[in-house]
């Protein structure tokens, strides 16, 4: 017998028993610890030792393993309908980013195919671990991608204008 104890501990308290009282006779028991806890998402499944391969063969075949998986899988549905059709944006940024760099003594970009933009610096006093600190200062979050290679990427909160922005930061920090 298995008791979805969702509530459990609330009823617990307002019975004014342990929970154990209350789950006394059962094999299993679930409770959650996103309903009344604060925790975001999450539950745990209590059980006698001697019934573990068999409760974890069972919750598996019924596909537990999070609760509130909906509320994240909304999540998902919206960025798939809303930000999906917008995706070519972070290319086109990306683009427009590698235009701006292209005229840059001290910088190569090279022409991104999607929202990745590599960035080789042409000077041999320039590295990634000097660079990348001086552009993190002016502003710009690039990652290290090798001794004398950066790495940006254009997304959903990047505009034409920030990639511009950024662009134009660069060329100043690296002058």
């Amino acid at each position: 017998m298995h008791l979805d104890g969702a509530r459990l501990w609330n009823a617990a308290a307002a019975a004014g028993v342990p929970p154990s009282r209350l789950a006394r006779g059962v094999d299993t028991v679930m409770v959650s610890v996103s309903k009344g806890l604060g925790c975001p998402v999450g539950s745990c499944l209590g059980f006698a030792k001697d019934l573990r391969p068999r409760v974890w063969e069972i919750r598996k075949r019924l596909g537990g393993g999070m609760r509130q998986s909906g509320i994240l899988a909304a999540a998902a549905l919206y960025a798939l309908d809303q930000n999906l059709p917008r995706i070519e944006d972070d290319h086109a940024n990306a683009r427009r980013f590698a235009e701006v760099l292209a005229d840059c003594a001290t910088i190569r970009p090279w022409i991104p195919e999607t929202n990745i933009v590599m960035l080789d610096l042409v000077r041999d006093t320039d590295s990634s671990e000097t660079v990348f600190p001086r552009l993190a200062q002016a502003g710009v979050l690039v990652a290290p991608w090798g001794p004398r290679r950066l790495r940006a990427v254009t997304h959903l909160d990047v505009n034409r204008d920030d990639v511009e922005r950024a662009a134009r930061l660069i060329v100043e920090a690296l002058r």
